[in-house]
């Protein structure tokens, strides 16, 4: 059982911060397995508790824990989700709250295709210069796609003269 919630913590570990390895955990990603998971439920276990229990099993001036601390926090915020229970079968049931639990991302900015919006972006309507910005399928070409580009290549740019100076000197 311990071994599933070990790879939920891995997973909830490396969400959102590219140069985590997954062993360590942070407070934001910790709130967040705790809610995603159901053991903060807004009653028994609150935000507040979540953080104060990150707070205590951490190191003094440490910013994460690892799984072994994970699993103190788990038993602490346990007892208070399942009071009266012993304390092993408190940590099964937080193993089974969190088993095969990924980071939920509901909520996230999703593209709209609503009304003008789909007819406007699609390059294959586009008329006149606006239709040398684009490929045929449809991507832009960049700085390419632009007609009249300047020169920046003379000590100043825009000098039109470019190579004549050994011309005037001979």
């Amino acid at each position: 059982m311990a071994s599933e919630a070990e790879k939920t913590f891995r997973r909830f570990a490396v969400f959102g911060d590219s140069s985590s390895s997954g062993t360590e955990i942070n407070n934001k990603n910790f709130s967040k397995l705790c809610k995603d998971c159901g053991i903060m439920d807004g009653k028994a276990v609150t935000s507040t508790d979540v953080d104060i229990v990150f707070s205590k099993v951490k190191a003094k001036n440490a910013r994460t824990i690892n799984f072994q601390q994970f699993q103190e926090a788990m038993k602490e915020l346990g007892q208070k989700r399942f009071k009266g229970k012993n304390p092993e079968e408190v940590l099964e049931n937080i193993y089974k709250l969190m088993e095969g639990k990924d980071p939920a991302t509901a909520g996230a900015t999703k593209v709209t295709t609503v009304g003008g919006v789909d007819r406007l972006t699609d390059t294959s309507k586009y008329t006149g210069t606006h239709k040398e910005r684009f490929d045929e399928s449809g991507k832009g070409k960049g700085i390419e796609g632009r007609e009249e580009t300047t020169n920046n290549s003379g000590y100043v740019s825009g000098y039109k003269g470019a190579g004549t100076y050994d011309q005037k000197n001979k």
